[in-house]
């Protein structure tokens, strides 16, 4: 998942349901200069997207 951020910015929202930023990420990825800066959002939004589903996971299991 995180070559298809880093290759395919757009994609990676889309695969993750996340419509609106793949769109605005498709946008900026059109051009040769948003390309570096939409590789770099997607990275980012995947590991804070994987950090809270840890930290979502820990919270549960704390409850029992």
């Amino acid at each position: 998942m995180t070559l298809i951020a880093i290759f395919l910015p757009w994609l990676s929202f889309l695969l993750r349901l996340r419509i609106l930023k793949g769109i605005l990420c498709l946008l900026l990825q059109i051009t040769l200069i948003g390309w570096i800066p939409a590789a770099i959002w997607a990275v980012v939004d995947l590991q804070n997207s994987r950090a809270d589903r840890r930290t979502r996971r820990i919270i549960r299991a704390q409850r029992y």
